[in-house]
């Protein structure tokens, strides 16, 4: 894998270029990709995600030209902690799915369509990873946040909100560009979601086997310790919490 371009904004499609945050761990990649969209060069953008309050990184943002909105795909602070502060920077408002979140603008809504910087862009509501989790649709391709990453697997909120939200991507048209909150673009994001779903579904077998063996009152540290022994074990603390999520899901379904 080539080195992370950090502070170079790449073109990703025509409408469509990521600038990579700085930001590297276990749960961000590579870091965070805030994205810059915009119907042709000499037009406004619209940033999404502007990531923490790195001020190199935002400053570098503010740098590709006049913003005209800024969106957040959820409220984690490696996604929105620095948008008050590029707001000010840019003078552009804030719109996300939680209104604590929005400055200067109303929240946004499933189903909806935004016009700016010359594009159409239609929000779906895709919780799971957290409640206020959206998806960005645009010119065949979708800024999917952290509900579906370049690389790897999320962490879970609400199980049962997070497999309704894949059936949701996965009826996108075939083909259709994903682009994450972090890691590598993906060629095809509904056939990777239809990978996600198979995954959750056989970690959710995976889980019950374990309730049989462990009892129906096993904690979640005691299924990942059956149920990923051979996942490396510096990964276990998030595990933990899909692991929290799934008995969640289980136990509310009566499946625990």
């Amino acid at each position: 894998m080539s080195a992370p371009a950090y502070g170079v904004l790449r073109p990703v499609s025509e409408t469509a270029s990521v600038l990579l945050e700085n930001n590297p761990s276990s749960m961000t990649l590579e870091g965070t990709n805030s994205w810059v969209l915009r119907a042709a060069p000499e037009r406004s953008a619209v940033v999404v995600d502007p990531g923490y309050r790195d001020l190199e990184h935002l400053e570098l943002l503010a740098g590709v030209g006049e913003v005209e909105l800024i969106l957040l795909t959820h409220f984690h602070p490696d996604h929105a902690e620095g948008a008050p502060w590029f707001a000010e920077r840019t003078g552009a408002p804030v719109r996300a799915f939680d209104p604590s979140l929005c400055l200067n603008a109303t929240s946004i809504e499933d189903g909806e369509l935004i016009s700016a910087a010359g594009l159409e862009i239609r929000v779906l509501h895709t919780p799971g990873h957290t409640g206020d989790s959206v998806s960005l649709v645009l010119d065949g391709q979708v800024l999917t946040g952290d509900t579906v990453l370049g690389r790897g697997t999320t962490v879970l909120h609400d199980l049962g909100d997070y497999l309704r939200s894949l059936r949701k991507l996965i009826e996108l048209p075939a083909g259709t560009l994903g682009l994450p909150g972090h890691g590598p673009e993906l060629p095809d994001l509904p056939a990777t979601a239809r990978e996600y779903l198979a995954h959750r579904e056989q970690r959710l077998d995976q889980v019950r086997s374990a309730l049989k063996v462990l009892g129906a009152d096993a904690t979640p540290r005691q299924v990942v310790e059956v149920v990923y022994a051979d996942v490396d074990q510096a990964l276990w603390a998030p595990a933990e919490w899909s692991v929290q999520a799934q008995l969640d899901y289980l136990r509310s379904e009566g499946q625990g």
